[in-house]
């Protein structure tokens, strides 16, 4: 990376900021509610909303141009375009299926990002409409900007807070995170654990092996003498 006189970043052939990388955070899924009875004009049983939004509290429109959601073919107008927050599609249905979200950058250098999120309207896939309760769907991901752009970077680093208020998800992220490090601890243990009686056992088997390879020779050797005499 080359550096002005002054100590300051400059960028490169083609405009960009060689040796940066700026990490944002999202959270994108849905969210769904059965209207507890199929309804009678076209079937469906469920509101849904679908949504992409960043994990920490910052207005994402400052270098995010618009997001699009793409929807099962059935809908009308299934290609849907917000261009700003709350970036998020409200529909009813009665199926589940994948939404291709793609998103949009200011700086028309940067390639658009696409993720599939598979909208999910049931508690599980074998009690389909016996629930009431809110179902919720999201991931944790992040947007990885390699290399950006000055223009890109200067909008990655000038984000305003989104809300006053709280700033909270539907799933507890860090929870979930110190929940699956300790499962894997808790694997990684009972692996070892594993590992160190195979290790073991393959031992106690080798012994034998080598105990039986001795009795044989004895054996045969005894049958030698006895031949001989």
């Amino acid at each position: 990376m080359n550096r002005s006189s002054g100590g300051e970043f400059v960028a490169e052939s083609g405009g960009r900021m060689k040796g940066i990388c700026v990490v944002k955070p999202i959270v994108y899924g849905n969210s769904a509610r059965y209207f507890g009875k199929k309804r009678e004009e076209d079937g469906h049983t469920h509101s849904w909303t679908v949504y992409l939004k960043p994990y920490h509290n910052e207005d994402i429109s400052v270098y995010v141009k618009k997001i699009q959601f793409k929807l099962h073919e059935s809908y009308a107008n299934p290609l849907r375009v917000v261009t700003k927050p709350p970036y998020e599609v409200t529909e009813t249905g009665w199926g589940q299926f994948d939404v291709v979200i793609k998103v949009f950058f200011h700086d028309t250098g940067e390639r658009p990002l696409t993720i599939y999120h598979p909208l999910r309207l049931f508690q599980t896939e074998s009690n389909l409409i016996l629930s009431k309760k809110t179902v919720v769907s999201e991931s944790y991901d992040e947007m990885i900007f390699q290399d950006p752009s000055v223009m890109m970077h200067s909008l990655l680093t000038s984000c305003r807070q989104l809300t006053l208020g709280a700033h909270k998800h539907e799933t507890d992220f860090e929870e979930k995170e110190r929940q699956t490090v300790k499962q894997l601890t808790a694997a990684k243990q009972k692996i070892q654990v594993e590992i160190k009686d195979l290790k073991e056992r393959l031992k106690q088997s080798r012994d034998n092996i080598k105990s039986f390879r001795e009795e044989i020779k004895k054996l045969e050797r005894e049958q030698d003498n006895s031949e001989m005499t």
